[in-house]
């Protein structure tokens, strides 16, 4: 293990900073104690070697690199235990790692860990973000496994698609928390996945999406009219104003002649209304 250690500044020549930061985060993790073997910079060396990395000797900027990787080490440790592949942090890290060192000004009255560690850290949440899919929790899912147990019981008990409320009844849950549940086990779909295949003519779902914008849907203008018919004149107003022409209140109130303070009490009325008439659907 320490060949490969001392192979490390032959490794970032050679093959890059990836096969040397792999090679380093595997030994690190097999073996207790290896990252004090790592090499280590003091102040001084750090600022030598930065103001020799801005003048453009690269030799410098690798020996930087190297000497903070325990810097990197420090920061994925952090992330231990959370089911993250510490090999794909490690690496993103060092992506940080060489940013603060490009990004870093040697004049600054700071010490450069006090710079990198932020920049690792903001690295490596990007990554994090950018590439963890949704992570749905264990009592939504338990609750959208029995919510679908009680829906197939339901088709089959009455012979059509049973409404949110009654599977809701049968699980013992209110209906908006069923229909989150449902909701979220669904897998997300591309934009552009094939909806239809005819041939050699494709319909993508954008395609559906951008038809359905373009074109008046009388589906969901019957579903509206019949959710609304316990609803004022004025609130049946407001509410298409806001959600079927897209207006903000500013110009509901205007085009209607009433506040804006108005508006917000008489809408928070009406969707308190649509959502008792959906509730017990």
């Amino acid at each position: 293990m320490r060949s490969i250690l001392r192979s490390l500044p032959a490794a970032f020549r050679r093959r890059g900073l990836r096969i040397a930061a792999t090679l380093v985060l595997r030994a690190v993790l097999n073996l207790a104690g290896l990252a004090a073997l790592l090499p280590v910079l003091n102040e001084e060396q750090k600022t030598q070697l930065l103001l020799a990395a801005k003048a453009g000797n690269s030799e410098a900027r690798a020996q930087m690199i190297q000497g903070n990787l325990r810097l990197v080490l420090s920061v994925v440790q952090k992330f231990a235990g959370r089911g993250e592949n510490l090999d794909d942090l490690f690496q993103v890290g060092c992506i940080g790692l060489i940013k603060a060192i490009d990004n870093f000004d040697p004049g600054l009255k700071v010490r450069f860990s006090t710079y990198g560690v932020p920049m690792i850290l903001g690295e490596i949440r990007r990554f994090l973000r950018d590439n963890t899919p949704m992570r749905v929790s264990r009592s939504v899912r338990d609750l959208a496994y029995h919510a679908m147990q009680a829906r197939e019981a339901l088709q089959k008990e009455t012979g059509r698609e049973p409404r949110v409320s009654e599977i809701a009844a049968r699980v013992g849950s209110a209906p908006e928390q069923v229909a989150m549940a449902l909701e979220s086990i669904v897998e997300p779909a591309s934009l552009y996945e094939p909806a239809y295949t005819d041939g050699d003519d494709t319909l993508a779902i954008m395609d559906r999406v951008q038809e359905a914008s373009c074109e008046e849907s009388w589906i969901s203008d019957i579903m509206f009219k019949d959710t609304v018919q316990a609803l004022t004149p004025r609130e049946r107003r407001i509410i298409a104003l806001r959600y079927l022409s897209g207006q903000t209140q500013m110009q509901v109130a205007q085009a209607i002649g009433i506040s804006q303070a108005q508006v917000s009490r008489l809408e928070k009325c009406a969707l308190n209304h649509i959502k008792e008439q959906i509730s017990c659907r």
